[in-house]
């Protein structure tokens, strides 16, 4: 059972959810703000109650803690959180500038302070700060929301690569249909309690 894997999923008022996401695949989800998206993320990523299974790559979610689950699923959430006074104090290591010369900053950013940070730059860096961490999935809740245009496209290019070059299972939360339709193999929709494939 490679890949991402729920069964019989409940969370809040929501569920049964069953789905498969094989690796290397994105899946799209859109629906109503208040529909239960960030709450299906937090679930997957067992930060909110919840009962069912989850796989990730044939290791149940219940099988180790919820820190090396959390290793393993790299969730972006849609406002990202800052707890030390620099951009490099959250970075554990980074193995090349390129990504950061890619999402628009020099090396120079590591010494900003996060008081500087447009709220743009907040989310391209949590990205980066997301992928330095070598996830197995990606759990993504808005990811490009607050970036322009050229911002946007190069951020799914970033993301798309990471996921081709680790073959790793995306499931992308979007307000954008045309954002889904770039970047996902299906496009599912949350609505009433369910979640349904369009």
């Amino acid at each position: 059972m490679k890949g991402l894997v729920f069964r019989n999923l409940f969370f809040h008022k929501t569920g049964p959810i069953n789905l498969e996401i094989k690796p290397g695949e994105c899946i799209g989800i859109s629906g109503h703000s208040g529909a239960g998206k960030s709450l299906f993320l937090r679930a997957a990523a067992d930060m909110d109650m919840h009962s069912g299974l989850i796989y990730l790559n044939n290791v149940e979610s219940k099988q180790i803690s919820a820190h090396q689950w959390r290793k393993k699923i790299g969730l972006l959430p849609a406002e990202s959180c800052w707890w030390f006074d620099t951009v490099g104090q959250h970075f554990k290591s980074l193995n090349s500038n390129d990504l950061l010369k890619s999402l628009g900053f020099d090396p120079d950013v590591m010494e900003w302070e996060i008081s500087r940070l447009s709220s743009g730059e907040k989310q391209r860096l949590a990205l980066l700060r997301l992928l330095a961490n070598q996830p197995e999935a990606l759990l993504l809740d808005e990811p490009t929301a607050n970036l322009d245009t050229a911002n946007i496209l190069q951020a799914e290019t970033i993301i798309k690569k990471y996921q081709a070059d680790n073959n790793l299972p995306v499931i992308w939360v979007s307000h954008d249909k045309e954002q889904i339709k770039r970047i996902s193999s299906r496009h599912f929709f949350m609505d009433k309690y369910k979640l349904s494939e369009l």
